[in-house]
């Protein structure tokens, strides 16, 4: 049986997500209000990419953030909340890695002065491509030291939120991955759903390693739930 995966979102576009999630052994299941998002019905949750999380969320103005949507801020926060604290396997891409961040006491940068390695290139319509240095961690033993992911943000990581552990850079210092010292959260700021099946690329790795390590990560805890 399929791993289920709860993804909270406003609307029907993460046919991208869905499809990572099907061919790594998960059946993801898009989230439109909190009451739907019981963690006993779910293997894990997953907080995907997405607009700019709101500077009031973490107690600041608007200095560079855009697009933001507090309506969307509110549902992933409170399911990201029951399932903290539900003790549920938890994976942030993108805009999900910074909302651990805010969740956990953290702050953003709101726009990045290196935005033109990292945000989305509007004039090609895809992401772009940097390098990264990985600490010894969860990502090293995926990728080793050094190695190149996709881009597509201009917000990023300042201030670490409680418990947060960082364990990957980009060339130029931005944090790129991270875990939770509980073990059971892990985000990354990259899209690795945009690098593997059919949108696999040359000049990145394989993003599904990242998805496998959070299947097993679901796999492992229901099993745990299952011996209790």
């Amino acid at each position: 049986m399929a791993l289920r995966i709860a993804i909270p979102v406003l609307s029907d576009q993460f046919e991208n997500y869905l499809n990572a999630l099907s061919a790594c052994g998960g059946e993801g299941r898009l989230i439109f209000t909190p009451e739907d998002a019981d963690p006993a019905s779910f293997d894990g949750l997953l907080l995907p990419g997405g607009a700019d999380v709101d500077p009031a969320c973490y107690h600041e103005t608007v200095h560079g953030a855009v697009n933001t949507n507090p309506d969307l801020d509110r549902l992933q926060l409170a399911v990201l909340d029951r399932y903290y604290k539900a003790g549920k396997p938890i994976f942030g891409i993108c805009r999900g890695h910074q909302l651990l961040n805010v969740y956990f006491g953290g702050t953003l940068i709101q726009d990045l002065p290196t935005s033109g390695t990292h945000a989305w290139d509007r004039e090609h319509e895809a992401d772009r491509v940097h390098g990264n240095r990985a600490n010894d961690s969860w990502i090293f033993a995926l990728y080793g030291n050094s190695f190149s992911t996709n881009s597509a943000h201009h917000e990023a990581v300042e201030r670490l939120g409680k418990g947060l552990v960082v364990d990957m850079w980009s060339d130029d210092g931005v944090v790129e991955a991270m875990h939770h010292e509980n073990m059971r959260i892990f985000s990354v700021q990259w899209h690795p759903e945009r690098m593997c099946l059919k949108h696999k690329r040359e000049d990145t790795v394989d993003g599904s390693k990242v998805i496998r390590f959070f299947m097993d990560l679901c796999s492992k805890a229901a099993e745990k739930i299952g011996t209790d």
